[in-house]
């Protein structure tokens, strides 16, 4: 039997990047994955690669189950429509991953605070940490519904070094304080919220950038630190399945100390370091 055959799982952000690579991982451990995100088949945001349909297919083509819902996390009404669903369907919630974020339609620019443009706040605020408190706001009540349910936030940390861009910086420590405060007001629910930090990934919009591929990216010298999005998605994977991860609740992890903690490796059999700035 799977770890997580009979779990049900909800991933935002899941067209790409490290939400795909998390619904992936968590079908593949048997949990049946709800996917939202605002590219489909019939529209992609930007035109970028990567659709919830794209990683829906993915994961049925490999035997799992996912269902793609389409979802912009910015209108309440909409996120609170996904818990309705999974609400009506499977009559709980046992895992929320929260890693829904704007920032990739503004893009991160590395300038002092006063250069930056005041759309920084709706991109990576409004777009990004409001969109998953948000969720978190309709899941809870549902979570509730699990035994021992498991809340995850990606974000990013380095042993609070400060990043170099003022928003995104202020904004991932403010999912980390996130999960650390609603780690103490539910652990009496049996529920643990954790923040999980991947490293430097090869997501789709990365490999494109850099005109690579994930069958020659070892040619871009820029990208010899990198890790895939599975190697976190194998993290949260590894968590969920944890049955003493109430002892972990409030903590921030990082891909490679979860990759050291459960013994797994990245999808092509390397341990990659904890990414460092």
């Amino acid at each position: 039997m799977k770890p997580l055959e009979g779990k049900i799982a909800l991933v935002t952000g899941a067209s790409r990047g490290a939400g795909r690579g998390i619904a992936i991982e968590l079908a593949q451990a048997g949990a049946t994955v709800y996917l939202t995100g605002r590219s489909t088949k019939h529209k992609s945001i930007n035109n970028w690669p990567g659709t919830i349909d794209d990683t829906a297919s993915k994961i049925t083509s490999d035997g799992g189950n996912a269902i793609a819902v389409r979802c912009d996390h910015t209108k309440d009404v909409e996120t609170e429509a996904v818990i309705d669903k999974i609400r009506q369907e499977q009559g709980k919630l046992d895992i929320l991953v929260n890693n829904v974020w704007g920032a990739h339609d503004l893009g991160v620019e590395a300038k002092p605070f006063w250069q930056l443009s005041l759309k920084n706040w709706e991109t990576m605020f409004t777009a990004g940490v409001r969109a998953q408190l948000a969720t978190n706001y309709f899941a809870v009540p549902l979570l509730r519904k699990s035994e021992q349910a498991l809340i995850i936030h990606t974000t990013f940390w380095d042993d609070n070094k400060y990043t170099g861009q003022f928003y995104y910086d202020l904004a991932k420590q403010a999912l980390i304080r996130m999960s650390y405060g609603l780690s103490i007001e539910l652990k009496p629910e049996n529920i643990a919220v954790i923040a999980v930090s991947p490293g430097f990934m090869r997501t789709e919009l990365v490999l494109q950038y850099h005109a690579s591929d994930e069958e020659n990216w070892q040619e871009a010298e820029d990208l010899s630190r990198t890790e895939t999005p599975h190697y976190v998605g194998k993290g949260v994977a590894a968590l969920a399945g944890d049955p003493t991860r109430l002892e972990k609740t409030g903590r921030v992890f990082r891909s490679a100390d979860l990759a050291k903690m459960y013994q797994f490796t990245d999808i092509d059999g390397r341990f990659i370091p904890p990414f460092t700035l």
